[in-house]
């Protein structure tokens, strides 16, 4: 039986089959300090959302796909949106439309939270996933140079920071690519 529940921190410790070399999300992405950071209140299978973060299993053991998420940015300037901090899908059940069913649900939750689009940060050499999320909607907004640490003595690998407007953002204005790569540390 497969089913969606809400993230805990104990989890951290039961997807590692989820992950392969070209998903090192756990451990090197900037998104992610303390993993009980995304230990509030969070998306049940209801689909009731409270605060401004989201993390889905789609489970049982061992777990098939994960998603982490949160809502993030300044009203203000029309940057409130959801942010993908995390999606992976176990080698075995890739292809089947898990990651973009994980992908709609937090769309789902980002629309309702008033967001004005959704945004996540891939690596540049990952096209499969590149791909997926074209396939989805999303676009390059921009390069971000040297976003991912490398290991093992290899050069820090770039990112695109892809983005999908949501309905509140009827002009597009959140998509509009930058015309210039920017740096990890001019990114808000």
């Amino acid at each position: 039986m497969t089913s969606l529940r809400a993230f805990t921190c104990d989890d951290l410790f039961r997807f590692n089959n989820i992950s392969d070399n070209k998903n090192k999300d756990y451990g090197h992405n900037p998104d992610i300090g303390s993993p009980c950071e995304y230990n509030g209140p969070l998306e049940q299978e209801s689909r009731s959302t409270q605060g401004n973060s989201v993390q889905v299993y789609i489970h049982p053991v061992p777990y098939i796909a994960v998603i982490m998420g949160k809502a993030e940015g300044s009203v203000a300037r029309e940057e409130w949106h959801g942010h993908v901090t995390a999606l992976s899908v176990a080698p075995e059940f890739r292809r089947l439309g898990l990651a973009a069913k994980l992908m709609e649900l937090l769309e789902e939750i980002s629309e309702r939270k008033g967001g004005f689009f959704v945004d996540l940060f891939v690596r540049v050499s990952n096209q499969v996933a590149v791909n997926m999320y074209k396939q989805l909607g999303y676009s390059v907004y921009r390069t971000v140079l040297e976003y991912y640490s490398a290991s093992n003595g290899e050069p820090d690998e770039d990112a695109y920071d892809m983005r999908k407007a949501l309905s509140r953002d009827a002009e597009k204005k959140s998509i509009i690519p930058l015309p210039h790569p920017v740096r990890p540390e001019d990114i808000e």
